[in-house]
Order: C-alpha cells, then sequence, then structure tokens
C-alpha cells in the first residue's frame, strides 16, 4: 500500500489465504484499469475496499481512510499454478472486521466483473474464469 501502516495498532494477524480466482481477477483488474482501485463496499456504509498490487485493505473513509483490514505479503513466488489458493498475512484492525470479509469478497467480484466486463467488451476481449479448487 501506499500509506504506512506502521504506526496503527494491529488487534490481530493471522495467516491467511485467498481463493486463486479472486486474487487473479484483481491482477487482472489492477493491470486492465488502473494501478490502484477504490471500491465502495455495498451496505457497508462508510467502508471502501482499496486494491493495490501488494495489498488490499478494507478503510473506513469517514474515520480518514483508517483501516479495518488488510491482506498482504501475497505469497506469489514460484508460484507454478493458477488455481490454488495463494497464502498471505491478514492484519485486522478491528474487533469485528473478520465479519466483513466474505461480504467485501462478494461484493468486490461483482464490482470487478462489471468494471471488467466494461473495459474489455470496448477492446473486443473477455476473460474466460477459472474454476475454483472445489469444482
Amino acid at each position: 500500500m501506499s500509506v504506512s501502516l506502521d504506526d496503527i495498532p494491529v488487534y490481530e494477524t493471522c495467516e491467511g489465504s485467498l481463493e486463486a480466482v479472486h486474487f487473479n481477477r484483481v491482477q487482472i483488474a489492477l493491470k486492465h484499469l488502473n494501478k490502484s482501485i477504490r471500491l465502495e463496499i455495498p451496505k457497508l456504509r462508510t467502508l471502501d475496499l482499496i486494491l493495490e498490487y501488494d495489498a488490499w485493505a478494507i478503510v473506513d473513509r469517514s474515520l480518514n481512510d483508517m483501516p479495518m483490514a488488510v491482506w498482504g505479503h501475497f505469497q506469489t513466488e514460484r508460484r507454478d499454478n493458477l488455481h490454488e489458493p495463494i497464502a498471505c498475512k491478514l492484519r485486522l484492525y478491528h474487533m469485528h472486521a473478520r465479519i466483513i470479509l466474505d461480504q467485501t469478497i462478494e461484493a468486490m467480484e461483482l464490482l470487478l466483473n462489471e468494471m471488467l466486463d466494461d473495459v474489455l467488451r470496448d477492446d473486443g476481449k473477455k476473460i474466460l474464469p477459472f474454476k475454483t479448487a472445489q469444482e
């Protein structure tokens, strides 16, 4: 992230993972749309999701972009597959941040799909979805 999070106390840090379909979608969006993407998360009043290559952050814009949760330290070195989950670190800055993680990822997928469809349709291209590990 372009903003340093070192001065903000972390509530909890844990090992996490992201489904490859979500990680890949963000990488494609960052390549085709912008190097930094900010999305308003529907139904979560003042929360936004900021997507960058090195981290994804849920922030509260009413609190000067105070982070709620940050996915980072993506383990992509020597990655030889596109379908397996990506290990990462999840830092929570709020005691209830876990509650909104799944909803945020779902909203991100819907919003990015719409944005990418619009951009790629103009270029005559289409993204084919990968199957998830469960499919």
